[in-house]
């Protein structure tokens, strides 16, 4: 797992509208190591779903644009990719499954021709061949009769089938790093289940890297190796799944905790944390989290702080953290600057 296969330095992804420049991704950085499952968590509106896009270079514009900082896809920085050499990467070494499994298929093509299609792209194989490849991977993906269902249009098909097929896309090039933006919402219990166990499977069986944007650290907790906490377009908090849901740093990543049901427990009501996520301005002064934090003291208004290095791949964006330190977090914290 020491292979980088992704690395973000300092991302900054801004939309500018009338009501000003929005910046919705603000000095994001972070790895995605070969084989490993890397969470990204937080509130709807704290900027994952842009940072995917950013990856993938789909970010609307206008009104959206990269401002800053690097993306580094094994080496190469796609920030300053062609539109050409994006479209080889896209769907071949990289791969989305998108958050809407609705409305990411094209109505008018059939299921065959959608999966035929992105494997014709990238692969100099004849159509026979794709046709058989796709059915393939219908099985692989737990699809029955896939040699009908090839012949079907989406919206014969569940929502869970659905998000199946989307996978089957994703997996047909056998992409290096896999971008999955929500993949279980809107998916029964049930159905979201044989989802992630699907993904753990291709996971560990194609040591494909996978970068999962949810906001249920239920799923966080069933396949993520590492997680990142995101807030207002800032990582708050940094480390491994364990150490992130066990022993949360960051007073918002304690919020989130926090307000998870306890089944042994009664309880009249559950914890929410008090106020909602600010809209990202230029120029803001203070943590962001702030103004909805316990602990906040007048310096966490008119200072922002630092993202901490506590240990090595161990960090929380909290002035509590300042001066505690290890050698082994200044080391780390070094290695994060670099």
């Amino acid at each position: 797992m020491n292979e980088v296969i992704l690395e973000i330095n300092q991302l900054h992804t801004h939309f500018f509208t009338d009501t000003g420049e929005i910046p919705a991704v603000n000095g994001v950085s972070l790895k995605v190591h070969k084989g490993e499952v890397l969470g990204i968590v937080g509130e709807s509106g704290c900027g994952k779903s842009v940072t995917s896009l950013s990856i993938m270079q789909l970010v609307p514009n206008p009104p959206g644009k990269i401002v800053g900082g690097e993306i580094y896809f094994l080496g190469e920085n796609l920030v300053k990719a062609s539109n050409k050499r994006m479209r080889k990467i896209r769907g071949n070494e990289i791969s989305m499954i998108f958050q809407e499994p609705m409305t990411s298929l094209d109505p008018l093509f059939t299921i065959g021709d959608q999966i035929i299609e992105a494997i014709r792209i990238h692969q100099k194989i004849s159509k026979k061949e794709a046709r058989a490849k796709s059915i393939q991977l219908l099985k692989l993906v737990g699809i029955p009769r896939p040699e009908q269902i090839i012949h079907e249009y989406p919206h014969q098909l569940s929502g869970g089938m659905r998000q199946r097929v989307m996978i089957a896309i994703s997996m047909a090039c056998e992409p290096k790093l896999l971008i999955a933006d929500e993949p279980t919402t809107a998916l029964d219990v049930t159905i979201q289940a044989q989802i992630l166990d699907l993904m753990k499977k291709l996971n560990t069986e194609n040591e494909t890297a996978i970068l999962l944007i949810t906001h249920d650290l239920g799923v966080v907790a069933e396949i993520c190796d590492r997680v990142l906490v995101m807030y207002s377009g800032q990582v708050v908090e940094e480390g491994t799944m364990r150490q992130v849901l066990k022993d949360p740093k960051h007073p918002y990543s304690q919020g989130l905790i926090k307000s998870l049901p306890v089944l042994h427990k009664k309880q009249q009501k559950l914890y929410s944390i008090p106020g909602t996520v600010p809209q990202p301005k230029i120029g803001a002064v203070g943590c962001h989290f702030a103004p909805r934090c316990e602990f906040a003291f007048d310096r966490c208004f008119v200072e922002t702080p630092e993202l901490y290095a506590l240990a090595e791949g161990r960090s929380s964006r909290c002035f509590l953290y300042e001066g505690k330190e290890s050698e082994q977090g200044e080391h780390a914290k070094a290695t994060l600057g670099s």
